[in-house]
């Protein structure tokens, strides 16, 4: 009854064509292609370049970065917010207009502390960006949820690919080119969305009129058990980047201190991003391999789980690559299936908020992962970390699965 329902608003038209009031996905695939290789050109090279060319400790870097992730917390809280009771359009405007603003700013001034205040605020406008971007694919009924959060996850890390294999050459060759080149992309992501975003403005006044059957502008709580499997989504992606982040940060060293030189870690990247488009391909072409979402998402982090197991074991680059391969396996599937979950478990009047909390989650786990492994690593070494990972993340399949059986027949499903 309800797809009868979504069929028949989106074929609402005098001659019987289909509504085009809302943005087209392939716009936004542009967006996000533009930005995710903008961003690829900025933090592959920061600790490089603050430690190499700025003479920054690896402590202070550590700050650094700490400040771009609760930026980018911030960000996806307020953004969120704002979706869900104001007009998104000029909200995405404004953050893809500073965010090459600021990025102009870095390719003038990019030396200390000023680095330090530009990737602080690219940090708060990604978070800014990137829930907005991730909130407005919610409003598309064209296509399954599942389907636009693949597409979008695809996007991202094909931008991922494409950036960190021309930094590696830029690098060498002009640090302010790098930045100018990055704020030229977040210009065309910013024209793109001036000309290809406006129909979010409809949808906007659409979600108003609904709203205006009472006096006030009421929010429609999320039913409790929706609450409780969101929740537990949020702790699970949250734990996984914990473990995650130092992939990207105590892994290198690790590596290297096994005598396997640092090019072959950044291939690990290479490997990474290459299998995430595959499988995103693959998951976009045939949307039915997993019985829904939340199998998807077992699996994911069940592959998140094994990867850790199998770095016990790991004394040679090929061990490392497989370990990365599975790991990617469960990134590529559990990362976008989560958002897309919560938006159907989300009430349409707080869309916004739950897809910012969902940034929000992952921006957590992102900013402690190195800090909570450097421990471990100092007091105990990389194999009892690597163990506590695999568990950890294990643990929240055990909390996941019970909890879903258990209240998963209740669950309110919002399209």
């Amino acid at each position: 009854m309800e797809k009868k329902n979504i069929r028949e608003a989106n074929m609402k038209n005098a001659h019987g064509k289909i509504k085009t009031d809302e943005i087209k996905l392939i716009w936004l695939i542009v967006g996000e292609l533009a930005t995710w290789i903008g961003a690829s050109f900025i933090w592959p090279l920061t600790s490089v370049y603050l430690n190499k060319q700025l003479h920054i400790s690896l402590s202070i870097i550590g700050v650094v970065l700490f400040c771009n992730c609760a930026g980018n917390i911030l960000g996806s809280i307020i953004s969120g917010r704002l979706y869900d009771k104001y007009n998104p359009y000029p909200l995405m405007l404004w953050g893809l207009g500073l965010d090459a603003a600021v990025l102009f700013l870095m390719a003038a001034f990019h030396g200390w502390p000023e680095y330090w205040v530009w990737l602080t605020l690219t940090g708060f406008l990604g978070g800014w960006n990137g829930t907005l971007i991730n909130s407005v694919a919610t409003s598309l009924k064209k296509y399954p949820s599942r389907y636009v959060f693949n597409v979008l996850y695809f996007s991202q890390n094909l931008g991922v690919v494409t950036g960190t294999l021309i930094v590696g050459y830029l690098y060498d060759f002009s640090i302010t080119l790098l930045f100018v080149i990055a704020a030229l992309l977040f210009v065309i992501a910013f024209i793109n969305a001036v000309f290809n975003y406006k129909p979010i403005i409809a949808f906007h006044k659409e979600r108003m009129a609904k709203h205006k059957k009472g006096e006030k502008h009421k929010v429609e709580p999320m039913p409790k058990r929706n609450f409780i499997m969101t929740m537990v989504f949020f702790t699970t992606l949250g734990v996984t980047w914990l473990m995650y982040m130092n992939w990207e940060s105590n892994l290198s060293v690790y590596m290297v201190s096994l005598g396997i030189p640092f090019h072959l870690y950044s291939l690990l990247w290479t490997l990474n991003a290459g299998v995430i488009v595959i499988m995103q391909g693959i998951l976009a072409r045939f949307p039915n391999i997993f019985k829904n979402l939340f199998h998807q998402i077992i699996f994911g982090i069940c592959m998140f789980s094994l990867s850790f197991i199998t770095l016990v074991f790991a004394k040679d680059f090929a061990h490392f690559a497989l370990s990365m391969f599975i790991l990617t396996l469960g990134e590529s599937t559990a990362f976008p299936a989560i958002p897309a979950y919560v938006n159907d478990l989300s009430p349409l009047t707080s869309k916004g908020k739950y897809q910012g909390a969902n940034m929000v989650a992952s921006g957590i786990g992102r900013a402690f992962g190195p800090l909570f492994g450097g421990l471990i690593i100092d007091h105990a070494g990389y194999i009892p970390f690597f163990w506590v990972a695999a568990i950890v993340i294990a643990l929240m399949i055990v909390v996941m699965i019970p909890t879903y059986m258990r209240v998963h027949k209740e669950l309110t499903i919002y399209k």
